[in-house]
């Protein structure tokens, strides 16, 4: 069947070109301030909180925010050391995902780019983004965006990324709607989004 569908279709060309009509993108640099404030707009539509680490003081942001949390808070592998240094925080051992939905309050991990157009945040489960369970499993996820890694459009931040890494794209926290269209949060993925930018 398949061979008889190849032959109705006719010899296939070695090379495509594809046209790429769209904008790939502003010519701004990667961490410009209207990128960031553009970054901030659109996760705080998406119900994410969003704190300035003061002078890049991340473990002072983090320890503020922990205060109000309640239970274990584990750490991807790859964090740098002065953001979870003096604050109540484990690296991830490895636990099942019913271990992190029963014990786990909180994950804290790094990431790798975002997107300001889109509010998206992306992971590539790298040491410092940390293993996907990690991140979809606990209640809140407290994620740190480097200022630098901040990009204006969804091609601009393709290119930064290694398409074979497990990669998980974040715009706000886990939501849906039912037929009814009454928002519910936390049903595939963390209910709390928190965004420290650094």
């Amino acid at each position: 069947m398949l061979q008889r569908i190849r032959a109705a279709l006719g010899p296939v060309p070695d090379q495509v070109d594809v046209p790429r009509a769209y904008r790939m993108g502003s010519g701004r640099p990667p961490g410009d301030p209207q990128l960031v404030e553009l970054l901030v707009d659109r996760l705080l539509d998406y119900r994410a909180t969003v704190v300035e680490a003061a002078d890049g003081d991340v473990a002072s942001a983090l320890a503020e925010i922990l205060a109000d949390v309640d239970g274990v808070v584990l750490h991807a592998p790859g964090v740098p050391l002065q953001w979870v240094t003096g604050v109540d925080v484990v690296p991830d051992d490895g636990r099942d995902a019913r271990a992190l939905d029963a014990q786990v309050a909180a994950a804290v991990t790094g990431s790798v780019v975002a997107i300001a157009a889109t509010g998206t945040i992306v992971l590539d489960g790298s040491p410092t983004c940390g293993r996907r369970a990690l991140t979809l499993v606990p209640d809140i996820h407290i994620c740190v965006v480097d200022r630098h890694t901040i990009v204006e459009t969804v091609p601009e931040a393709l290119a930064r990324l290694e398409p074979t890494r497990p990669l998980t794209f974040i715009s706000g926290p886990s939501a849906t709607s039912d037929i009814e269209l009454s928002r519910v949060e936390g049903v595939h993925g963390p209910r709390t989004l928190i965004v420290i930018l650094a």
